[in-house]
């Protein structure tokens, strides 16, 4: 059974004023699936708990609790070196062309990270393409998710999901049931906590930063609005990369798209051709 068309009007106007996320109708099932845990932990059961839950929500008004809310809805799937493609284009064009720039650290911002996969595959990329002078800042909107690349552990099951065996191997130690990041690994990764809607965290000017997957759930103006940000965070010459579905297209004509051998990826005007 759905939630009630007043529940998931009421969670879709809170999610889209606290991260300008677009929960359209017809994602009700999304809202059911994600809020149900949070439901059982209040102890309310059967088909109308996510209703009940979101009722006694909107009553107390609970600032962590609605805080919990937000991050369940704007939490995405992730996978070891996601979609391929990026990391191609990472190690072939942008990495090489940068350094004809400069040689100094390659500061690296991966937005929206979710739980570390993303920003873990570029740094195990860079590493084995040779490179050492990198560092990588990543951020996401969840306090949880964060914890959780923090932490640097992983499931048997997040591990078979994209990461090649010879890396996991070189890049992580077993811990438990199931793996965690060496040190070697997660020291060239920092976290921290970021909301797209507010200015660029610190830590660039930045060379590259990964969006990848990102903007597909924001409307025409929201994206113009956070790519311009995006954008005053980088140095001249730059590279965005996006996700494989995503473009700049009647949205920003302000970045010169790349051609490359795989992958959706931007440029800020400036530097080295």
């Amino acid at each position: 059974m759905s939630v009630s068309a007043e529940t998931f009007g009421y969670v879709a106007d809170l999610v889209r004023t606290q991260s300008a996320i677009q929960l359209a109708p017809g994602k009700e099932y999304l809202v059911e699936s994600r809020l149900m845990p949070l439901a059982r932990e209040k102890g309310l059961m059967g088909p109308s708990a996510v209703d009940a839950y979101v009722r006694d929500l909107r009553r107390n008004l609970d600032r962590s609790e609605l805080t919990r809310v937000v991050e369940a809805l704007t939490t995405n799937e992730t996978s070891w070196f996601r979609d391929s493609s990026p990391f191609t284009a990472l190690r072939q064009n942008v990495v090489p062309t940068l350094r004809a720039q400069h040689h100094g650290t390659l500061r690296i911002w991966s937005a929206a990270c979710s739980t570390g996969q993303e920003p873990y595959s570029i740094a195990m990329s860079l590493l084995e393409s040779g490179e050492s002078r990198f560092s990588v800042l990543a951020t996401d909107l969840s306090s949880a998710v964060l914890a959780q690349a923090r932490r640097a552990e992983y499931s048997q099951l997040e591990m078979n999901r994209g990461l090649p065996a010879p890396m996991l191997v070189r890049y992580f130690v077993r811990s438990g049931a199931g793996w965690a990041v060496k040190d070697e690994l997660r020291r060239l990764v920092t976290f921290a906590q970021h909301n797209l809607l507010q200015p660029p965290p610190t830590g660039g000017p930045f060379d590259v930063v990964f969006l990848r997957n990102v903007l597909i759930y924001f409307d025409a103006a929201t994206k113009r609005d956070i790519l311009a940000r995006v954008r005053r965070a980088m140095r001249p010459g730059a590279f965005l990369v996006l996700g494989a579905a995503e473009s700049m297209v009647g949205i920003d004509d302000a970045w010169e798209r790349v051609a490359t051998t795989s992958g959706s990826v931007y440029r800020v005007p400036g530097g080295i051709s």
